[in-house]
């Protein structure tokens, strides 16, 4: 059968490749403690294992007794965008417009729809390198082309404005950034985030901002949106990370007035509306105990980073730049294996550990770098410390 161009655009997705070798090992002997083996630890995926809080799952049950599970409109409920308008007042200090926020299905639905409304065949989009595959996977599905620019630990793993000025060209549609970033848990200072949308707004281009982990910002020099600079910077943003919801599988996007109609009319084509049932009980996301409960989580994760970056760069696994937020840590593993794929597969078949690859997250020396996610609880951070101490002597 003959595929689409567009399919060799996407490079396979190597994080779950790795997933399913850790898992197919965990079914062998060497993980099975009957025969003297050791459970595998997964710290490969990026999923919290805390899951959505009480009044959320309530709210989930009721919505499905009472019935309410028609469709809703393709912007979403009116009830959870003026939610989430008044979370951004509450958190933030900004005024984000209901009429603004886009619910969608997921934030890989979000990122969709931007692309599609924004990129056109042939057009550029500036990104980091490293950041989120998919990303740049979602600029190729749209026939655009993403152009990755190195970033180092000088600059937090995220580019510049004089980097952005220094790329731009006659294609160049715009920036694709993520503060903070996956895979390495490094923000944007706000005022390098201002400089670049100033540098892109000049130029006639788009600011766009995956804000995905922004609920988890442990410091409050980064715990800024970039909302806070325009209304014609474009974010997405999601229920699964800070919220707990990640199998849910609704996220938002905000937007400028005049893209509304043009993502409204995307949305209703491309899925008609985002799930019912999650959105109904994503409003309970924003009652004053299930709050109290994220934030809750979010100094569970700082302790969980506290604990585990110490201890990889004393097993000679460096951290070059501490995390700020996420729950991802970025360590140069050359120390002890010219390629980290290799090495990732090492670990996992001699300590029973899943960790993962930088061959995923971009081409600017990611040979040298693991990530490692502390989503998982202390316990199993602490076993997965031992084991690599052992491993690695």
């Amino acid at each position: 059968m003959r595929l689409a161009a567009r399919t060799g655009l996407i490079e396979p997705f190597y994080v779950m490749e790795c997933a399913k070798a850790a898992a197919e090992l965990a079914r062998s002997p060497a993980c099975d403690p009957a025969q003297g083996g050791r459970p595998m630890i997964y710290l490969n995926i990026g999923e919290p294992d805390f899951t959505a809080p009480p009044l959320v799952q309530e709210a989930a049950e009721r919505c499905i007794r009472d019935g309410r599970t028609q469709y809703t409109p393709a912007l979403g409920l009116e009830a959870l965008r003026e939610r989430i308008s008044a979370w951004y007042a509450q958190r933030f200090g900004i005024d984000v417009p209901a009429r603004r926020i886009v619910l969608t299905a997921g934030a890989s639905g979000a990122l969709q729809l931007a692309c599609l409304a924004l990129v056109d065949v042939g057009d550029e989009v500036l990104m980091p390198d490293p950041s989120y595959p998919c990303n740049r996977h979602f600029v190729h599905a749209a026939q655009g082309k993403a152009v990755m620019i190195p970033s180092t630990a000088a600059t937090r793993f995220q580019l510049t404005a004089d980097q952005v000025e220094a790329h731009w060209g006659e294609r160049t549609r715009g920036v694709l950034l993520a503060s903070p970033s996956n895979p390495t848990g490094t923000s944007l200072h706000p005022q390098e985030m201002r400089r670049i949308v100033e540098a892109v707004r000049a130029r006639g281009g788009v600011t766009l901002v995956d804000e995905i982990y922004l609920g988890q910002s442990f410091d409050a020099t980064f715990g800024h949106s970039a909302l806070e600079h325009g209304d014609d910077v474009v974010t997405i943003n999601s229920f699964s990370k800070y919220f707990c919801m990640t199998g849910w599988r609704l996220g938002w996007l905000v937007v400028p007035d005049a893209l509304v109609p043009a993502i409204e009319k995307l949305a209703q084509n491309l899925y008609i509306c985002p799930s019912t049932v999650s959105q109904h009980a994503a409003l309970a996301c924003f009652e004053p105990d299930s709050l109290a409960e994220y934030e809750r989580r979010r100094d569970e994760f700082k302790a969980r980073r506290d604990f585990l970056v110490p201890a990889l760069n004393r097993l000679g696994l460096t951290v070059p730049v501490e995390p700020d937020g996420a729950f991802y840590a970025w360590a140069d593993c050359s120390k002890h294996h010219a390629s980290s794929w290799d090495f990732a597969f090492e670990v996992m078949q001699r300590a029973q550990l899943a960790i993962t690859p930088g061959r995923d997250f971009g081409h600017a020396d990611t040979q040298r770098y693991i990530r490692l996610s502390y989503a998982s609880r202390r316990d199993l951070l602490e076993e997965a410390v031992h084991r690599l101490q052992q491993l690695l002597g």
